[in-house]
C-alpha cells in the first residue's frame, strides 16, 4: 500500500541530503521512502523523545526566582478554605 505524504521543500530537500550521504557514506542508493520508513521505524521505538519535542518549551522557575515572586505574599492571619475562595472568584 502506497500513500503519499505531503512535505515542505525544506523537508523534501533535508531528504534528499541525507540520501546524499547514505550513498557517500555507504555506497547504497536507498528511496526517500526507505529512508522515511527507517527514520519513523527508529523514532517509534524511542518515542519518548519525539513527545517530549512536541511540548511546549516551558522553562520552569529557579528556586531563587520561586523565592523572589513568593516574597511579595503576606499572611493575612484569616484562614480560607476552597469554598470561600470560590464565592470571592465567581460569586457563588
Amino acid at each position: 500500500m502506497s500513500t503519499s505524504v505531503k512535505v515542505t521543500d525544506t523537508t523534501k530537500s533535508r531528504l534528499e541530503e541525507l540520501q546524499a550521504e547514505i550513498r557517500l557514506e555507504t555506497g547504497q542508493n536507498v528511496t526517500q521512502q526507505e529512508l522515511l520508513e527507517r527514520i519513523v521505524t527508529d523514532t517509534y521505538e524511542s518515542k519518548d523523545e519525539l513527545i517530549e519535542s512536541f511540548r511546549d518549551d516551558f522553562e520552569s522557575l529557579s528556586d531563587e526566582e520561586i523565592d523572589q515572586w513568593l516574597s511579595g505574599t503576606v499572611d493575612s492571619g484569616v484562614e480560607t478554605n476552597e469554598d470561600e475562595i470560590d464565592d470571592v472568584l465567581y460569586g457563588e
